[in-house]
C-alpha cells in the first residue's frame, strides 16, 4: 500500500485515506491508496492522464464512491456519506457557472440554498468578490467575463460556505499560459491568507512545483511518491517520477561494487541501495543542470572527458549535448547538460570541443533497470 510520509507528526491529519480502491468493471482505477493530508496544507495530485488523480479527488468528494477503503475528514468517517453531506467546496476545469445567473447570484447560490438572510448573503458575496479581486463584477453575467475571471468567480463560489476542504480539479488547464501563470500565484496567495486545506489535481508539473506544500505523484492508480516539491524533484523515488517531473538524463550502467557503477569505460561513485549487487544492470538518472563544468580539479569525483556534440541556445542558458565513451558524431549524444550563458562564454564552449565534466555523486540517482522487451 502507498502511504504518504507524515508532514506534521505532532498533529492529527485532517484527511486520512485508508486502503482505498476504485474499480470500474474489470478496470482498477485506484489500487490500495493510503494518504494523510494535514490541516492547512496545499497538496497537488500530479500525474499523466489516466493515472487516477481525478478519480481519487472524486472519491474524496463523494462524487464517485470508492469500491473499498475508508476516508476520514476531521476525524469523522465520511466513506459512505453522499456528496451533499460532505464538507468541501469544489472548482472544476469547466468553471460550471450558471450562465443565466449574475456573478453575485452564482457566488451566493449555496448561501441561498442554506436559507441565509438576504442581507447576510449580500455581505458575504461582496466579501468574496473583493477576496478574488473582482469587487465590481457582481452585476455582470459569466459570458461577460474572461476565462480567468470566470475561474475566480468559481473559486469564490466554492469558498462561500467556508468549507473545511477545497478541491480544485485542473482549475487552470483551460486558460492561456499567461493567465494561468498569474492565477496560480493568486490562488497560492489566497490559500496562504485563508489557510483552508486544499487539494489540487493537475498534470502540469510546473503548477505542482510552484503551488504545493506537498506533491502526490500518481501513475497507473498507485502513488509513486509523496514529498515536498524539492524532495520530489531532487530525490525522485522512481524512474517514472524522475522522468515525469522535470528533465532527466537516463544512462544504462552496471554495478561495479559497493558505491560504484560502470558507465561504459567510466567508473562513477554514487549512493547505492544494499539490494544492488555487483553485475546488476541499473539506470542512472541525473538532471541536466547537475552536470558540472566549472571548478573541476584532480580531486573532483566522477570526472571524465566529453565532447560537445551540439548546442541549443535557450536564452538564459544553453542545452548542450555531450558525447562520452568515444561516441561517434551523428548519433544522439548520451548526456544532456544545461550550462549558463556565462559558463558557455567563459569556458569558450563550442561544438567539437573536448573538455572535462563531472557528475556529483550526491546528484546521481540509481534505479533498477527494467527488463528489455523480447
Amino acid at each position: 500500500m502507498s502511504i504518504a510520509t507524515n508532514h506534521n507528526p505532532d498533529g492529527a491529519p485532517y484527511l486520512r485515506i485508508e486502503r482505498l480502491t476504485k474499480q470500474f468493471g474489470s478496470f482498477t482505477a485506484l489500487k490500495d491508496i493510503g494518504l494523510e493530508i494535514y490541516p492547512g496544507e496545499f497538496v497537488c495530485f500530479l500525474g499523466p492522464s489516466g493515472c487516477g488523480k481525478t478519480t481519487l479527488l472524486r472519491a474524496i468528494a463523494g462524487l464517485d464512491i470508492q469500491t473499498s477503503g475508508r476516508i476520514f475528514q476531521g476525524g469523522k468517517d465520511i466513506s459512505a456519506l453522499p456528496s451533499s453531506h460532505r464538507d468541501f467546496g469544489i472548482v472544476f476545469q469547466s468553471y460550471a457557472l450558471f450562465p443565466n445567473l449574475s456573478v453575485s447570484a452564482n457566488v451566493g447560490y449555496g448561501l441561498v440554498s442554506r436559507g441565509l438572510p438576504k442581507v447576510e448573503i449580500e455581505t458575504r458575496v461582496n466579501e468574496l468578490l473583493h477576496l478574488v479581486g473582482l469587487p465590481d463584477a457582481g452585476r455582470k453575467y459569466p459570458a461577460q467575463l474572461s476565462g480567468g475571471q470566470q475561474q475566480r468567480i468559481a473559486l469564490a463560489r466554492a469558498l462561500a460556505l467556508s468549507p473545511g476542504l477545497l478541491l480544485l480539479d485542473e482549475p487552470l488547464s483551460a486558460l492561456d499560459a499567461r493567465v494561468r501563470s498569474h492565477l496560480r500565484v493568486e490562488i497560492r496567495r489566497l490559500h496562504q491568507r485563508l489557510g483552508v486545506t486544499t487539494i489540487m489535481v493537475t498534470h502540469d508539473q510546473e503548477e505542482a512545483l510552484t503551488m504545493a506544500d506537498r506533491i502526490v505523484v500518481m501513475n497507473h492508480g498507485v502513488i509513486e511518491q509523496v514529498g515536498t516539491p524539492t524532495e520530489v524533484y531532487r530525490k525522485p523515488a522512481s524512474a517514472f517520477v524522475a522522468d515525469f517531473v522535470g528533465t532527466t538524463n537516463f544512462l544504462n550502467a552496471v554495478v561495479a561494487g559497493p558505491g560504484h557503477v560502470r558507465l561504459g569505460d567510466i567508473n562513477l561513485a554514487c549512493e547505492l541501495d544494499v539490494h544492488f549487487g555487483p553485475g546488476n544492470d541499473v539506470t542512472l538518472a541525473i538532471r541536466p543542470e547537475d552536470v558540472v563544468v566549472r571548478n573541476i580539479g584532480p580531486a573532483t569525483p566522477n570526472t571524465f572527458d566529453a565532447r560537445i556534440a551540439e548546442i541549443e541556445f535557450l536564452g538564459s542558458f544553453c542545452r548542450v549535448g555531450l558525447a562520452i565513451n568515444g561516441e561517434l558524431a551523428g548519433g544522439p549524444p548520451a548526456l544532456v547538460a544545461d550550462f549558463s550563458i556565462n559558463a558557455v562564454r567563459d569556458l569558450a564552449i563550442a561544438e567539437g570541443k573536448v573538455m572535462p565534466v563531472a557528475l556529483p555523486p550526491d546528484r546521481l540517482r540509481v534505479f533498477a533497470r527494467p527488463p528489455q522487451a523480447p
